[in-house]
């Protein structure tokens, strides 16, 4: 079972011990119970800011949201939440605050609050303190994140967990311990995102919540734990696939266009976390549905119901977008600029399409595409490192190369244009789009024998390159004049290395070359010939016999 970190249980029982209420809150009560390890852990209280620093003398509040960050020393070097000064928290915990060299843990404990109106569609125009836990619960998203944790028994006020030798302690996740206003527990093992209370002011306060129901739509449906998780009534919910609560669902339409007034940083890293989780094609699918995806990327919608050529015919996957899709849900890769290039690759078909039907053409659509996703991605505020390597594969991801077509030369070019570093990303987008296309198999002989010769073309040559020491070193230790003689003795030297390459550094490489300097090397010369020969040759049958190419 998951377990709470003892620096969040210190901070609990000292504002316990001081006669206030404390619990942890929100998305990690949702994590423990789905028995997965929370990013963030977060507490609320009772207690007033300057009570809670009272309590913490070391501690920051530099905010206008009731946030108090607890800072403490950094025990265990393995916490998740670890900052150090260069990378504290800027919201809600604002932090021009400059913390001293040195490592900390940062506990965020925020008192009970309700919030006013939100004339932006993202922030409150106003904070106030509130009396309870069930007013600050309300003011929560979903009711799978709108659920408090006590560690302590409420009867008795003591520890309810089970101490370890490192000091962490099992949660029993008792009925009492639970404060669940919201029905988010029963929520959780029926796998529903309801918003708390009335949707519609759940999505007019912060408009930023409706993609974020999409995510967790996206991420807890491929949460491979809870597919385990125990009681029996959870497993027999397993079949069940999440979904949104049809009430919320609906106030996700009618308000999508409040998406609009959220700033496209904040819009950027919820569609990140839809693209890299368990189940992106549903998320990006569901971001579709609900009309959400025309304020994010709206040239998605140019490619829904543009009918494909005889190269992607396979069933469903004959349109542009739902070929899109599929790739994206068959992308091997979970790097996020390959999964975004595995969806946006065709997003130029739309411009390019001659003609209809099986023999329709999409010429040039990769360079369109690469256009296209550069305004995408550079309007996300992308950084542009991400916006360069994703454009890079969409444009290069109709490589051609056939086994009998495409030599040593064809496949340098293409290691050239795309950068050793980046092939097996452009690869991996190559598969997607095979098995987006409906094809079962996604590395075909083709493909491995691309992969084949890359290797081979990308690996040194067995040359005298390789040696410690070249033509000058000998010329100026054996005082030897230019001439064939040295190209002859570099051959022999590596011959010599290829048998024993515990040898090739310049004290024994010079220690050979005198004997040599005595010698018929052109009959040695000869036999180093045939020695790198041969090496050569046992490499490339290696490297064959790695991707199964003749």
């Amino acid at each position: 079972m998951t377990k709470i970190p003892a620096n969040i249980k210190e901070v609990l029982k000292k504002l316990e011990a001081s006669g206030f209420e404390a619990f942890v809150v929100g998305g990690c009560v949702r994590d423990l119970l789905l028995d997965v390890e929370p990013q963030d852990w977060d507490i609320t209280t009772n207690a007033k800011p300057e009570e809670v620093q009272k309590i913490f003398p070391d501690s920051v509040y530099e905010n206008q949201f009731g946030t108090v960050g607890v800072k403490l020393k950094v025990e265990n070097e393995k916490s998740k939440i670890i900052i150090d000064n260069s990378k504290v928290k800027k919201e809600p915990l604002i932090a021009n605050h400059q913390l001293k060299a040195g490592k900390y843990e940062i506990v965020e404990v925020t008192t009970y609050r309700v919030e006013s109106k939100y004339t932006d569609k993202r922030h409150p125009d106003k904070i106030k303190f509130a009396k309870t836990l069930e007013e600050d619960l309300s003011r929560r998203d979903f009711t799978i994140n709108a659920m408090a944790l006590k560690i302590s028994n409420p009867k008795t006020q003591t520890p309810d967990e089970l101490p370890d030798s490192n000091n962490n302690q099992e949660v029993k996740f008792k009925d009492q311990n639970i404060i669940d206003p919201f029905n988010g527990k029963k929520d959780l093992e029926n796998k529903i995102i309801r918003a708390v209370g009335d949707a519609n002011e759940r999505f007019n306060e912060d408009a930023l919540r409706m993609i974020r129901a999409v995510r967790f739509i996206s991420a807890l449906g491929g949460n491979p734990k809870y597919q385990k998780k125990e009681p029996k009534r959870v497993l027999e919910n397993n079949k069940k696939q999440w979904q949104v609560e049809k009430e919320t669902l609906r106030a996700i339409e009618k308000n999508a266009d409040n998406l609009r007034y959220i700033a496209k940083e904040r819009i950027q890293d919820e569609l990140t976390k839809i693209i890299i989780s368990d189940q992106p094609a549903k998320g990006v699918d569901l971001l579709v549905q609900t009309r959400l995806m025309k304020h994010i990327m709206p040239e998605i919608g140019h490619t829904i119901g543009v009918k494909q050529n005889r190269h992607h015919y396979y069933g469903p996957y004959n349109t542009v977008y739902a070929h899109m899709l599929a790739s994206l849900e068959k992308c091997p890769s979970k790097k996020l600029e390959v999964r975004l290039a595995s969806f946006l690759h065709d997003v130029g078909k739309p411009m390019t399409k001659q003609g209809e039907g099986e023999l329709a053409t999409f010429h040039g659509h990769e360079y369109v595409g690469a256009r296209i996703t550069v305004k995408i991605l550079e309007r996300l505020k992308y950084p542009k490192k991400v916006i360069d390597k994703t454009v890079l594969l969409v444009k290069n991801h109709m490589f051609y190369y056939n086994v009998d077509e495409v030599g040593e030369a064809g496949v340098r070019r293409v290691v050239k244009k795309v950068g050793l570093e980046n092939i097996n990303d452009l690869i991996d987008v190559r598969i997607a789009d095979r098995l987006g296309s409906g094809v079962p198999k996604a590395v075909p002989y083709k493909l491995r024998h691309f992969k084949y010769m890359v290797e081979k073309v990308s690996k040194d040559a067995i040359s005298v390159k390789q040696l410690k020491i070249n033509g000058n070193d000998l010329m100026e230790k054996l005082k030897i004049k230019p001439g064939p003689k040295i190209g002859a003795m570099l051959d022999v030297l590596l011959a010599h290395v290829i048998d024993n390459p515990e040898i090739n550094n310049k004290k024994e490489l010079f220690k050979i070359a005198k004997e040599l300097e005595k010698k018929d090397l052109a009959k040695l010369r000869e036999l180093a010939k045939d020695k790198i020969e041969e090496k050569k040759e046992e490499e490339e049958e290696e490297i064959k016999g790695k991707y199964w190419v003749k």
